[in-house]
């Protein structure tokens, strides 16, 4: 972990002063690359100029300077995005609520800094949301794509294979969706949930061999006398004959009518 300023550069600060998103930590950006046009940056230490950028996964792009002091997100840029809540009386921090229902939190720092410290993954995706994939296509593409999503919900969620299956056989009626708008709108909107639910199926376990094989010599010398620890239990009212078998420790339970003597020992006889 490296310093500057006294700011660990594991850190995303959640800046309500900054109208850019800054970063100086390479390691969390992709895709680093010259801006198509310089950035004039006005600080409290003077001015500099910023040329290049960098892509936050899960967020979008931001400006890069390696010469920084620290990862610095715009809280004006982030509420633009997301839905960002803050209260006082609660001291949680910033809440940016995410696409996906969870939420992610800028708590403050000693010093009273508003940051995620995000030290375990150094290119951690922030937030993933439809916003963020959906820029990856056209507008018309997106249009057709959210038509596909609506029409899998609304004749019963079937997998993205069997969607597929069929709008290729023809066995929708007036449907203009095609292959690439349902692989599309998997890759903006994500799986749908609702063909998943219930649908996972068991894989059949290996056959269990259940055919005898004479005990061998040596564990009939050791273990040829038994020694039953016997009890018996009740459950909702009803008994059951427990017993376990010392050294072996092989266990039986069986269910009595009642609790007699003679019922016991008939119990007990095919154990022994």
């Amino acid at each position: 972990m490296q310093l500057k300023a006294g700011i660990p550069d594991s850190w995303i600060l959640h800046e309500s002063q900054s109208t850019i998103d800054v970063f100086f930590n390479g390691k969390m950006l992709t895709n680093i690359h010259d801006a198509m046009q310089d950035l004039t940056l006005h600080c409290n230490a003077g001015t500099t100029s910023i040329s290049k950028k960098g892509d936050l996964k899960g967020y979008g792009t931001v400006w890069y300077h390696p010469d920084g002091i620290a990862n610095i997100l715009s809280l004006n840029n982030v509420k633009k995005k997301y839905k960002v809540i803050y209260d006082s009386g609660l001291d949680d921090g910033f809440v940016v609520h995410k696409g996906n229902g969870s939420q992610h939190v800028f708590k403050p720092s000693k010093k009273g800094l508003y940051c995620t410290d995000v030290t375990n993954d150094v290119r951690t995706t922030l937030v993933t949301t439809v916003d963020s994939n959906k820029n990856k296509y056209s507008v018309r593409q997106y249009s057709s794509a959210r038509k596909a999503h609506l029409l899998q919900s609304t004749i019963g969620r079937p997998s993205t294979e069997d969607f597929i299956r069929y709008v290729e056989g023809n066995m929708i009626p007036n449907c203009n969706i095609t292959r690439d708008n349902i692989i599309q709108a998997e890759d903006i909107f994500g799986p749908n949930l609702g063909s998943l639910k219930g649908k996972m199926t068991r894989r059949p376990t290996q056959h269990v061999n259940t055919s005898w094989t004479s005990v061998p010599q040596k564990a009939i010398q050791q273990y040829g006398e038994v020694t039953l620890a016997i009890d018996v239990i009740a459950i909702n009212k009803i008994p059951f004959l427990i017993t376990t078998s010392r050294n072996i420790h092989f266990g039986t339970a069986k269910l009595k009518c009642n609790k007699t003597k003679k019922t016991l020992m008939m119990s007990i006889q095919p154990v022994a």
